[in-house]
Protein backbone atom coordinates (compact mmCIF):
# COMPACT_ATOMS: atom_id res chain seq x y z
CA UNK A 1 0.00 0.00 0.00
CA UNK A 2 0.84 3.75 -0.18
CA UNK A 3 2.62 5.32 2.55
CA UNK A 4 3.21 8.89 3.42
CA UNK A 5 6.80 8.17 3.96
CA UNK A 6 9.41 4.95 3.85
CA UNK A 7 9.92 2.59 6.62
CA UNK A 8 13.60 3.63 7.72
CA UNK A 9 16.19 0.64 8.38
CA UNK A 10 19.50 0.44 9.57
CA UNK A 11 21.49 -1.02 12.25
CA UNK A 12 23.03 1.87 14.28
CA UNK A 13 20.26 3.78 15.68
CA UNK A 14 16.29 4.89 15.60
CA UNK A 15 14.57 7.67 16.61
CA UNK A 16 10.88 8.38 16.63
CA UNK A 17 9.33 11.30 18.53
CA UNK A 18 6.33 13.40 18.15
CA UNK A 19 8.44 16.57 16.71
CA UNK A 20 11.37 16.55 14.77
CA UNK A 21 13.71 18.45 17.17
CA UNK A 22 13.31 16.18 19.26
CA UNK A 23 14.06 12.96 17.10
CA UNK A 24 17.01 14.80 15.17
CA UNK A 25 18.26 15.78 19.23
CA UNK A 26 17.91 12.23 19.99
CA UNK A 27 19.59 11.16 16.99
CA UNK A 28 22.92 13.35 17.51
CA UNK A 29 22.99 11.74 20.89
CA UNK A 30 23.43 8.45 19.27
CA UNK A 31 26.16 9.75 17.06
CA UNK A 32 28.30 11.48 19.81
CA UNK A 33 28.26 8.06 20.97
CA UNK A 34 25.19 7.94 23.46
CA UNK A 35 22.83 4.98 24.05
CA UNK A 36 19.15 4.95 23.85
CA UNK A 37 18.61 6.39 27.32
CA UNK A 38 20.45 9.06 27.05
CA UNK A 39 19.06 9.86 23.60
CA UNK A 40 15.77 9.60 25.11
CA UNK A 41 16.85 11.74 28.01
CA UNK A 42 18.01 14.60 25.68
CA UNK A 43 14.82 14.37 23.08
CA UNK A 44 12.43 14.75 26.19
CA UNK A 45 13.51 17.99 27.71
CA UNK A 46 13.69 19.08 24.09
CA UNK A 47 9.58 18.17 23.87
CA UNK A 48 9.50 20.52 27.00
CA UNK A 49 10.69 23.45 25.38
CA UNK A 50 9.35 22.81 21.30
CA UNK A 51 5.94 21.46 22.29
CA UNK A 52 5.27 22.97 25.44
CA UNK A 53 1.18 22.63 24.75
CA UNK A 54 1.69 19.05 24.77
CA UNK A 55 4.15 18.27 28.12
CA UNK A 56 6.21 20.15 29.88
CA UNK A 57 8.51 19.81 33.33
CA UNK A 58 5.78 19.54 35.67
CA UNK A 59 4.18 16.90 34.21
CA UNK A 60 4.64 13.09 34.00
CA UNK A 61 5.93 9.96 32.08
CA UNK A 62 5.72 6.68 32.35
CA UNK A 63 8.03 4.39 30.27
CA UNK A 64 8.96 0.69 29.51
CA UNK A 65 12.16 0.11 28.23
CA UNK A 66 14.84 -3.06 28.16
CA UNK A 67 18.84 -2.81 28.22
CA UNK A 68 21.26 -4.95 26.57
CA UNK A 69 22.59 -6.42 29.80
CA UNK A 70 18.80 -7.11 31.21
CA UNK A 71 16.54 -7.56 28.35
CA UNK A 72 13.43 -8.24 30.66
CA UNK A 73 10.98 -5.20 30.37
CA UNK A 74 10.86 -2.68 33.02
CA UNK A 75 8.62 0.37 33.34
CA UNK A 76 9.98 3.35 35.02
CA UNK A 77 7.47 5.49 36.75
CA UNK A 78 7.70 9.29 36.47
CA UNK A 79 4.00 9.94 37.64
CA UNK A 80 3.70 11.76 40.57
CA UNK A 81 1.28 11.56 43.63
CA UNK A 82 -1.62 13.72 45.12
CA UNK A 83 -0.24 16.21 48.18
CA UNK A 84 -0.76 15.01 51.58
CA UNK A 85 -3.29 18.05 51.99
CA UNK A 86 -5.25 16.79 49.14
CA UNK A 87 -8.24 15.00 50.76
CA UNK A 88 -12.06 13.86 49.51
CA UNK A 89 -13.01 16.06 52.50
CA UNK A 90 -10.90 19.07 51.52
CA UNK A 91 -12.33 19.56 47.72
CA UNK A 92 -15.84 18.94 49.39
CA UNK A 93 -15.14 21.69 51.65
CA UNK A 94 -14.75 23.70 48.19
CA UNK A 95 -18.27 22.91 47.25
CA UNK A 96 -16.27 20.66 44.09
CA UNK A 97 -17.73 17.11 43.13
CA UNK A 98 -14.71 17.18 40.63
CA UNK A 99 -11.07 17.94 40.53
CA UNK A 100 -10.54 21.07 38.43
CA UNK A 101 -9.49 20.18 34.96
CA UNK A 102 -7.23 23.44 35.34
CA UNK A 103 -5.09 25.79 38.09
CA UNK A 104 -3.41 24.17 40.97
CA UNK A 105 -5.61 22.17 42.92
CA UNK A 106 -5.08 19.44 40.24
CA UNK A 107 -1.31 19.25 41.00
CA UNK A 108 0.37 16.01 41.91
CA UNK A 109 4.29 16.36 42.44
CA UNK A 110 5.70 16.79 39.10
CA UNK A 111 7.08 13.56 37.79
CA UNK A 112 8.62 13.87 34.84
CA UNK A 113 12.38 15.58 34.85
CA UNK A 114 12.47 13.24 38.11
CA UNK A 115 12.04 10.67 36.34
CA UNK A 116 14.21 11.59 32.80
CA UNK A 117 17.15 11.88 35.11
CA UNK A 118 16.98 8.92 37.00
CA UNK A 119 17.12 6.86 34.04
CA UNK A 120 19.93 9.32 32.68
CA UNK A 121 21.70 8.62 36.19
CA UNK A 122 21.11 4.27 36.12
CA UNK A 123 21.04 3.77 32.56
CA UNK A 124 22.83 6.31 30.52
CA UNK A 125 25.89 7.33 29.71
CA UNK A 126 26.45 10.90 29.48
CA UNK A 127 26.51 13.76 32.14
CA UNK A 128 23.78 16.04 32.59
CA UNK A 129 25.26 18.95 30.74
CA UNK A 130 25.53 17.53 27.46
CA UNK A 131 22.48 16.36 27.67
CA UNK A 132 20.25 18.98 28.80
CA UNK A 133 22.44 21.76 26.48
CA UNK A 134 20.00 21.15 23.58
CA UNK A 135 16.97 21.89 25.40
CA UNK A 136 18.92 25.04 26.78
CA UNK A 137 19.61 25.57 23.33
CA UNK A 138 15.93 26.09 21.96
CA UNK A 139 15.09 27.62 24.90
CA UNK A 140 17.09 30.59 25.02
CA UNK A 141 18.02 30.90 21.13
CA UNK A 142 14.27 30.08 20.46
CA UNK A 143 13.00 27.61 17.58
CA UNK A 144 10.46 27.92 15.09
CA UNK A 145 7.21 26.83 16.68
CA UNK A 146 4.53 24.82 15.10
CA UNK A 147 1.31 26.39 14.26
CA UNK A 148 -0.43 24.32 16.80
CA UNK A 149 1.85 25.96 19.28
CA UNK A 150 0.78 29.77 19.11
CA UNK A 151 -2.84 29.02 18.22
CA UNK A 152 -2.63 26.97 21.48
CA UNK A 153 -1.36 30.83 22.72
CA UNK A 154 -4.12 32.35 21.19
CA UNK A 155 -6.70 30.42 22.52
CA UNK A 156 -5.80 31.38 26.48
CA UNK A 157 -4.50 34.71 25.38
CA UNK A 158 -7.12 36.61 27.41
CA UNK A 159 -7.05 34.50 30.28
CA UNK A 160 -3.46 34.60 30.65
CA UNK A 161 -3.77 38.76 30.13
CA UNK A 162 -6.46 38.88 32.75
CA UNK A 163 -6.19 36.00 35.52
CA UNK A 164 -2.65 33.75 34.77
CA UNK A 165 -0.32 37.12 34.41
CA UNK A 166 2.43 35.11 35.43
CA UNK A 167 1.91 32.62 31.84
CA UNK A 168 1.24 36.21 29.88
CA UNK A 169 4.51 37.52 30.95
CA UNK A 170 6.43 33.78 29.47
CA UNK A 171 4.30 33.52 26.56
CA UNK A 172 2.77 37.29 25.38
CA UNK A 173 3.01 38.26 22.88
CA UNK A 174 3.39 35.65 20.68
CA UNK A 175 6.22 35.85 18.50
CA UNK A 176 9.01 33.52 16.12
CA UNK A 177 10.67 32.16 17.14
CA UNK A 178 9.66 31.06 20.30
CA UNK A 179 11.75 31.38 23.33
CA UNK A 180 11.76 30.78 27.04
CA UNK A 181 14.48 32.00 28.50
CA UNK A 182 13.61 31.16 31.95
CA UNK A 183 13.33 27.45 31.29
CA UNK A 184 16.80 27.96 29.87
CA UNK A 185 18.02 29.82 33.13
CA UNK A 186 15.95 26.99 35.28
CA UNK A 187 17.46 23.96 33.66
CA UNK A 188 21.31 25.82 33.21
CA UNK A 189 21.02 26.82 37.32
CA UNK A 190 19.89 22.27 37.65
CA UNK A 191 23.43 22.05 35.54
CA UNK A 192 25.35 24.35 37.91
CA UNK A 193 24.44 23.58 41.03
CA UNK A 194 24.66 19.12 39.66
CA UNK A 195 27.47 20.07 38.48
CA UNK A 196 29.07 21.94 41.58
CA UNK A 197 28.57 18.43 43.46
CA UNK A 198 31.95 16.80 41.63
CA UNK A 199 33.29 15.67 38.69
CA UNK A 200 31.42 12.35 38.97
CA UNK A 201 28.31 11.65 36.57
CA UNK A 202 26.17 9.66 39.15
CA UNK A 203 26.62 12.01 41.70
CA UNK A 204 26.12 15.13 39.21
CA UNK A 205 22.60 13.28 38.66
CA UNK A 206 22.16 13.04 42.03
CA UNK A 207 22.70 16.16 43.24
CA UNK A 208 20.52 17.05 40.13
CA UNK A 209 17.33 15.26 41.50
CA UNK A 210 17.81 16.46 44.79
CA UNK A 211 17.80 20.25 43.48
CA UNK A 212 15.49 19.93 41.58
CA UNK A 213 12.69 18.18 44.69
CA UNK A 214 14.48 19.66 47.48
CA UNK A 215 15.75 22.82 46.01
CA UNK A 216 15.03 26.00 44.73
CA UNK A 217 12.74 24.41 42.11
CA UNK A 218 10.38 23.14 44.88
CA UNK A 219 10.77 26.54 46.86
CA UNK A 220 8.93 28.36 44.24
CA UNK A 221 6.70 25.71 43.64
CA UNK A 222 5.49 25.36 46.98
CA UNK A 223 5.39 29.49 47.39
CA UNK A 224 3.17 29.90 44.10
CA UNK A 225 0.78 27.51 45.16
CA UNK A 226 -0.09 29.67 47.93
CA UNK A 227 -1.65 31.82 45.44
CA UNK A 228 -5.13 32.09 44.38
CA UNK A 229 -5.95 31.12 40.18
CA UNK A 230 -8.87 30.85 38.43
CA UNK A 231 -9.48 27.11 37.43
CA UNK A 232 -12.52 25.53 35.34
CA UNK A 233 -14.35 25.64 39.13
CA UNK A 234 -15.35 29.13 38.26
CA UNK A 235 -13.56 30.54 41.16
CA UNK A 236 -9.92 31.03 42.74
CA UNK A 237 -8.35 28.43 44.59
CA UNK A 238 -4.66 27.80 46.32
CA UNK A 239 -2.84 25.05 45.58
CA UNK A 240 -2.42 21.76 47.66
CA UNK A 241 1.11 21.26 46.64
CA UNK A 242 3.48 21.76 49.03
CA UNK A 243 7.92 21.85 48.87
CA UNK A 244 7.43 18.98 51.39
CA UNK A 245 4.97 16.40 49.06
CA UNK A 246 8.29 17.51 46.29
CA UNK A 247 10.79 16.28 48.21
CA UNK A 248 9.17 13.29 49.82
CA UNK A 249 8.58 11.85 46.14
CA UNK A 250 11.05 9.99 43.84
CA UNK A 251 10.27 7.84 40.58
CA UNK A 252 10.95 3.98 40.60
CA UNK A 253 11.33 0.73 38.77
CA UNK A 254 8.41 -1.57 38.51
CA UNK A 255 7.28 -4.63 36.40
CA UNK A 256 4.85 -4.76 33.83
CA UNK A 257 2.23 -6.72 33.28
CA UNK A 258 1.76 -8.86 29.82
CA UNK A 259 -0.05 -10.80 27.97
CA UNK A 260 0.50 -13.26 24.92
CA UNK A 261 -1.25 -12.75 21.33
CA UNK A 262 -0.58 -13.04 17.72
CA UNK A 263 2.57 -14.86 18.38
CA UNK A 264 4.04 -11.63 20.56
CA UNK A 265 4.40 -10.62 24.58
CA UNK A 266 2.52 -7.59 24.71
CA UNK A 267 3.69 -5.36 27.76
CA UNK A 268 1.69 -2.19 29.36
CA UNK A 269 2.25 -0.53 32.43
CA UNK A 270 0.02 -1.78 35.47
CA UNK A 271 -3.49 -0.52 36.45
CA UNK A 272 -2.10 2.80 38.20
CA UNK A 273 -2.62 3.92 34.57
CA UNK A 274 -5.20 2.89 31.68
CA UNK A 275 -2.28 0.56 29.73
CA UNK A 276 -3.85 -3.31 30.74
CA UNK A 277 -7.10 -2.27 28.14
CA UNK A 278 -4.92 -2.61 25.11
CA UNK A 279 -4.34 -6.25 26.78
CA UNK A 280 -8.16 -6.78 27.68
CA UNK A 281 -9.36 -5.63 23.79
CA UNK A 282 -6.69 -8.18 22.66
CA UNK A 283 -7.75 -11.00 24.97
CA UNK A 284 -11.54 -10.34 23.97
CA UNK A 285 -10.42 -10.11 20.26
CA UNK A 286 -8.84 -13.39 20.78
CA UNK A 287 -11.85 -15.01 21.97
CA UNK A 288 -13.72 -13.65 19.25
CA UNK A 289 -12.45 -16.24 16.94
CA UNK A 290 -10.46 -14.61 13.30
CA UNK A 291 -10.23 -11.12 12.85
CA UNK A 292 -12.42 -9.50 9.78
CA UNK A 293 -10.88 -7.93 6.97
CA UNK A 294 -8.85 -5.00 7.68
CA UNK A 295 -11.01 -1.74 7.22
CA UNK A 296 -13.99 -3.91 7.03
CA UNK A 297 -17.28 -2.22 8.97
CA UNK A 298 -17.02 -6.15 10.79
CA UNK A 299 -13.57 -4.91 12.42
CA UNK A 300 -14.38 -1.79 13.07
CA UNK A 301 -17.43 -3.11 14.77
CA UNK A 302 -15.85 -5.61 16.82
CA UNK A 303 -12.93 -3.37 18.27
CA UNK A 304 -15.30 -0.88 18.86
CA UNK A 305 -17.24 -3.21 21.23
CA UNK A 306 -14.58 -4.63 23.04
CA UNK A 307 -13.28 -1.22 23.27
CA UNK A 308 -16.05 -0.40 25.41
CA UNK A 309 -15.71 -4.06 27.48
CA UNK A 310 -12.45 -2.88 28.58
CA UNK A 311 -13.04 1.17 29.18
CA UNK A 312 -15.83 -0.49 31.16
CA UNK A 313 -13.67 -2.68 33.12
CA UNK A 314 -11.38 0.09 33.50
CA UNK A 315 -13.90 2.34 35.46
CA UNK A 316 -14.73 -0.32 37.46
CA UNK A 317 -11.63 -1.41 38.25
CA UNK A 318 -8.18 0.15 37.99
CA UNK A 319 -6.06 2.62 40.29
CA UNK A 320 -3.36 2.81 42.30
CA UNK A 321 -4.50 0.37 44.92
CA UNK A 322 -3.12 -3.48 46.08
CA UNK A 323 -5.23 -5.63 45.14
CA UNK A 324 -6.37 -5.40 41.33
CA UNK A 325 -7.12 -8.09 39.88
CA UNK A 326 -4.90 -8.46 36.64
CA UNK A 327 -4.88 -11.71 36.40
CA UNK A 328 -8.98 -12.25 36.69
CA UNK A 329 -9.11 -9.36 34.40
CA UNK A 330 -6.36 -10.76 32.05
CA UNK A 331 -7.84 -14.56 32.10
CA UNK A 332 -9.00 -16.25 29.30
CA UNK A 333 -12.29 -17.12 30.66
CA UNK A 334 -13.06 -13.82 31.55
CA UNK A 335 -11.98 -12.92 27.97
CA UNK A 336 -14.14 -15.49 26.55
CA UNK A 337 -17.28 -13.94 29.33
CA UNK A 338 -16.67 -10.62 28.50
CA UNK A 339 -16.20 -11.25 24.19
CA UNK A 340 -19.80 -13.20 24.80
CA UNK A 341 -21.70 -9.21 25.17
CA UNK A 342 -20.66 -8.50 21.50
CA UNK A 343 -23.48 -8.53 19.60
CA UNK A 344 -24.13 -7.65 15.78
CA UNK A 345 -25.58 -4.17 17.20
CA UNK A 346 -23.90 -1.03 18.59
CA UNK A 347 -24.13 -1.48 22.77
CA UNK A 348 -25.26 2.31 24.12
CA UNK A 349 -24.24 0.76 27.83
CA UNK A 350 -21.38 1.25 30.13
CA UNK A 351 -20.73 -2.41 31.16
CA UNK A 352 -17.86 -3.07 33.21
CA UNK A 353 -17.89 -7.13 34.26
CA UNK A 354 -16.63 -9.07 37.14
CA UNK A 355 -13.30 -10.72 37.18
CA UNK A 356 -14.09 -12.51 40.43
CA UNK A 357 -16.66 -12.27 42.87
CA UNK A 358 -17.14 -9.14 43.34
CA UNK A 359 -19.49 -7.05 41.91
CA UNK A 360 -18.13 -3.95 39.87
CA UNK A 361 -18.61 -0.36 41.44
CA UNK A 362 -19.00 2.90 39.19
CA UNK A 363 -18.36 6.05 40.75
CA UNK A 364 -21.82 7.69 41.72
CA UNK A 365 -20.47 11.11 39.78
CA UNK A 366 -22.06 8.41 36.33
CA UNK A 367 -24.82 6.00 37.98
CA UNK A 368 -26.33 9.00 39.13
CA UNK A 369 -26.20 10.78 35.32
CA UNK A 370 -24.18 13.83 36.60
CA UNK A 371 -21.72 13.82 34.11
CA UNK A 372 -22.33 15.43 30.59
CA UNK A 373 -23.74 12.82 28.06
CA UNK A 374 -22.65 14.81 25.05
CA UNK A 375 -20.23 14.50 22.30
CA UNK A 376 -16.54 16.18 22.98
CA UNK A 377 -15.15 18.88 21.89
CA UNK A 378 -12.90 18.04 19.03
CA UNK A 379 -9.81 19.50 17.54
CA UNK A 380 -9.06 16.48 14.92
CA UNK A 381 -9.11 13.63 17.68
CA UNK A 382 -5.55 14.73 18.68
CA UNK A 383 -5.44 15.42 22.32
CA UNK A 384 -6.79 15.67 26.13
CA UNK A 385 -9.53 18.28 27.39
CA UNK A 386 -7.96 21.48 28.83
CA UNK A 387 -8.90 25.07 29.67
CA UNK A 388 -8.52 25.60 26.07
CA UNK A 389 -10.25 22.60 24.79
CA UNK A 390 -7.83 20.17 24.19
CA UNK A 391 -4.10 19.47 25.39
CA UNK A 392 -1.91 16.62 23.94
CA UNK A 393 0.73 14.65 24.86
CA UNK A 394 4.31 13.32 23.30
CA UNK A 395 6.04 10.41 22.92
CA UNK A 396 9.42 8.89 22.45
CA UNK A 397 10.86 5.49 21.02
CA UNK A 398 14.18 5.21 20.64
CA UNK A 399 16.52 1.97 19.88
CA UNK A 400 20.39 1.56 19.93
CA UNK A 401 23.30 -0.02 18.24
CA UNK A 402 23.75 -2.30 21.65
CA UNK A 403 20.20 -3.63 22.25
CA UNK A 404 18.78 -0.57 24.41
CA UNK A 405 15.07 -0.06 23.41
CA UNK A 406 13.07 2.46 25.67
CA UNK A 407 9.09 3.42 24.79
CA UNK A 408 8.25 6.51 27.04
CA UNK A 409 4.17 8.93 26.87
CA UNK A 410 5.42 12.21 28.31
CA UNK A 411 2.68 14.73 28.53
CA UNK A 412 1.17 17.29 31.83
CA UNK A 413 2.16 20.27 32.61
CA UNK A 414 0.93 21.71 29.25
CA UNK A 415 1.16 25.54 29.09
CA UNK A 416 -2.66 25.85 29.09
CA UNK A 417 -3.42 23.96 32.24
CA UNK A 418 -2.00 25.89 34.97
CA UNK A 419 -0.48 29.79 35.32
CA UNK A 420 3.63 29.58 35.44
CA UNK A 421 5.24 29.43 38.30
CA UNK A 422 7.07 32.76 38.44
CA UNK A 423 11.10 32.24 37.40
CA UNK A 424 11.16 28.61 36.04
CA UNK A 425 9.33 29.04 32.79
CA UNK A 426 6.90 26.03 33.32
CA UNK A 427 3.50 25.59 35.27
CA UNK A 428 2.45 22.44 37.37
CA UNK A 429 0.51 19.15 35.73
CA UNK A 430 -3.37 18.62 36.24
CA UNK A 431 -3.00 14.78 36.30
CA UNK A 432 -5.16 14.67 39.89
CA UNK A 433 -8.46 15.21 37.72
CA UNK A 434 -8.34 11.85 36.80
CA UNK A 435 -9.20 11.16 40.72
CA UNK A 436 -12.90 10.40 41.62
CA UNK A 437 -13.89 12.66 44.98
CA UNK A 438 -15.79 9.53 46.34
CA UNK A 439 -14.35 7.12 48.79
CA UNK A 440 -13.72 3.49 48.35
CA UNK A 441 -13.16 3.23 44.58
CA UNK A 442 -9.76 2.37 42.91
CA UNK A 443 -9.34 5.94 41.42
CA UNK A 444 -10.20 7.80 44.73
CA UNK A 445 -8.15 10.61 46.18
CA UNK A 446 -5.67 10.08 48.57
CA UNK A 447 -2.77 11.46 49.46
CA UNK A 448 0.49 9.85 47.99
CA UNK A 449 -1.73 8.01 45.56
CA UNK A 450 -1.32 8.08 41.93
CA UNK A 451 -4.06 9.16 39.74
CA UNK A 452 -5.38 6.54 37.35
CA UNK A 453 -3.40 8.36 34.25
CA UNK A 454 -4.05 7.47 30.47
CA UNK A 455 -0.56 7.61 29.72
CA UNK A 456 0.40 4.49 28.24
CA UNK A 457 3.45 3.46 26.33
CA UNK A 458 4.13 -0.44 24.92
CA UNK A 459 6.60 -2.54 24.66
CA UNK A 460 6.11 -5.90 22.83
CA UNK A 461 8.59 -8.94 21.36
CA UNK A 462 8.17 -12.19 19.77
CA UNK A 463 10.93 -14.34 18.29
CA UNK A 464 14.09 -12.22 19.12
CA UNK A 465 12.19 -9.27 17.75
CA UNK A 466 11.66 -6.09 19.92
CA UNK A 467 8.96 -3.26 19.46
CA UNK A 468 8.71 0.20 21.16
CA UNK A 469 5.19 1.89 20.24
CA UNK A 470 3.14 4.49 21.39
CA UNK A 471 0.91 7.65 21.23
CA UNK A 472 -0.30 10.41 22.25
CA UNK A 473 -4.01 11.09 22.70
CA UNK A 474 -5.48 10.49 26.14
CA UNK A 475 -8.54 7.90 25.91
CA UNK A 476 -7.69 7.01 22.61
CA UNK A 477 -4.15 5.81 23.45
CA UNK A 478 -4.87 2.51 23.14
CA UNK A 479 -7.49 2.30 21.15
CA UNK A 480 -5.26 3.66 18.07
CA UNK A 481 -2.14 1.38 19.56
CA UNK A 482 -4.62 -1.38 19.23
CA UNK A 483 -5.10 -0.50 15.60
CA UNK A 484 -1.17 -0.15 14.96
CA UNK A 485 -0.61 -3.32 16.75
CA UNK A 486 -3.33 -5.69 14.94
CA UNK A 487 -2.24 -3.96 11.21
CA UNK A 488 1.53 -4.70 11.87
CA UNK A 489 1.02 -7.73 13.98
CA UNK A 490 -2.11 -9.94 12.76
CA UNK A 491 -2.11 -8.19 9.01
CA UNK A 492 1.36 -8.07 8.21
CA UNK A 493 2.04 -4.38 7.37
CA UNK A 494 5.02 -2.89 8.06
CA UNK A 495 5.25 -0.06 10.55
CA UNK A 496 4.23 2.83 8.27
CA UNK A 497 2.39 1.48 6.84
CA UNK A 498 0.51 0.05 10.19
CA UNK A 499 0.60 4.03 11.14
CA UNK A 500 -0.85 5.59 8.20
CA UNK A 501 -3.56 3.08 7.90
CA UNK A 502 -7.18 5.12 8.47
CA UNK A 503 -7.72 4.73 12.50
CA UNK A 504 -10.82 5.52 14.69
CA UNK A 505 -12.09 5.26 18.24
CA UNK A 506 -14.62 5.42 20.30
CA UNK A 507 -15.77 8.05 22.91
CA UNK A 508 -18.44 5.78 24.07
CA UNK A 509 -17.32 5.79 28.10
CA UNK A 510 -16.61 8.34 30.28
CA UNK A 511 -13.31 10.94 29.45
CA UNK A 512 -10.47 10.53 32.36
CA UNK A 513 -10.53 14.77 31.63
CA UNK A 514 -12.77 17.09 33.71
CA UNK A 515 -15.85 17.40 32.89
CA UNK A 516 -15.38 13.29 32.57
CA UNK A 517 -18.00 13.35 29.92
CA UNK A 518 -19.05 11.09 27.33
CA UNK A 519 -21.16 9.78 24.48
CA UNK A 520 -22.64 6.48 24.13
CA UNK A 521 -22.81 4.68 20.73
CA UNK A 522 -20.55 7.31 18.92
CA UNK A 523 -17.26 6.28 16.86
CA UNK A 524 -14.90 8.85 15.37
CA UNK A 525 -13.62 8.24 12.36
CA UNK A 526 -10.95 9.41 9.24
CA UNK A 527 -12.98 10.20 6.48
CA UNK A 528 -10.55 8.10 4.36
CA UNK A 529 -12.69 4.65 6.22
CA UNK A 530 -14.82 3.35 3.51
CA UNK A 531 -17.95 4.68 2.88
CA UNK A 532 -19.54 1.06 2.43
CA UNK A 533 -18.05 0.38 5.99
CA UNK A 534 -19.66 3.80 7.36
CA UNK A 535 -22.73 2.88 5.94
CA UNK A 536 -23.08 -0.56 7.80
CA UNK A 537 -21.91 0.78 11.12
CA UNK A 538 -24.61 3.81 11.31
CA UNK A 539 -27.62 0.60 10.44
CA UNK A 540 -25.79 -1.78 13.33
CA UNK A 541 -26.17 1.54 15.28
CA UNK A 542 -23.47 3.34 16.04
CA UNK A 543 -23.19 7.16 16.11
CA UNK A 544 -20.82 7.69 13.22
CA UNK A 545 -18.46 11.05 13.64
CA UNK A 546 -16.86 11.94 9.94
CA UNK A 547 -13.13 13.48 11.44
CA UNK A 548 -10.70 14.81 8.64
CA UNK A 549 -8.74 12.16 7.02
CA UNK A 550 -5.17 12.30 8.76
CA UNK A 551 -6.84 13.61 12.02
CA UNK A 552 -6.66 10.36 14.40
CA UNK A 553 -3.62 9.81 16.25
CA UNK A 554 0.28 10.69 16.33
CA UNK A 555 1.58 7.26 16.91
CA UNK A 556 5.45 6.39 16.12
CA UNK A 557 7.41 2.94 16.63
CA UNK A 558 10.87 1.66 16.59
CA UNK A 559 11.86 -2.54 16.62
CA UNK A 560 15.05 -4.55 16.86
CA UNK A 561 15.48 -8.00 14.93
CA UNK A 562 17.20 -10.62 16.89
CA UNK A 563 20.12 -10.02 13.77
CA UNK A 564 20.56 -6.11 14.92
CA UNK A 565 18.29 -4.94 12.18
CA UNK A 566 16.44 -1.64 13.35
CA UNK A 567 13.20 0.04 11.60
CA UNK A 568 11.47 3.10 12.48
CA UNK A 569 8.38 4.78 11.32
CA UNK A 570 6.14 7.61 12.74
CA UNK A 571 3.29 9.70 12.18
CA UNK A 572 2.60 12.18 9.28
CA UNK A 573 -0.78 13.10 11.20
CA UNK A 574 -0.01 16.66 13.37
CA UNK A 575 2.79 17.54 10.71
CA UNK A 576 5.42 17.55 13.32
CA UNK A 577 6.27 13.59 14.00
CA UNK A 578 9.45 12.37 12.53
CA UNK A 579 11.38 9.08 12.77
CA UNK A 580 15.01 9.61 11.46
CA UNK A 581 18.03 6.70 12.08
CA UNK A 582 20.59 5.07 10.06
Amino acid sequence: MFTTRPELTGTFGMVASTHWLASSTGMAVLERGGNAFDAATAAAFVLHVVEPHLNGPGGEVPAIFVGSGDPEPRVLCGQGVAPRAATIEQFHALGLELVPGTGLLAATVPGAVGAWLTLLRDHGTKPIGEILSYAIGYAEGGHHAVPRVLETIGAVERLFAEEWTTSAELWLPVAQPLRNRPLAATYQRLVDEAEAAGPGREAQLDAAIKTWYEGFVAEAIDKFCRTPVLDDSGERHTGLLTGHDCAGWRPGYETPVSLDTHGWTVYKVGPWCQGPVLLQQLAMLEALGELPAPGSAELVHRITEVAKLAFADREAWYGDVPGVSLDALLSPDYARRRAALVTEQASLELRPGSPDTTPPRLPRYLTEHRAPVIPLVRTGGLGEPTVSQYGDTCHIDVADRWGNMISATPSGGWLQSSPAVPGLGFCLGTRAQMFWLEEGLPASLEPGKRPRSTLTPSFARRDGRAMAFGTPGGDQQDQWQLGFFLNHAAFGMDLQASIDAPAWHTTAFPSSFYPRQSAPGEIVVESRVDGAAVAELERRGHRVVRSEPWSLGRLSAVTRDDDGMLRAAANPRGMQGYAVGR
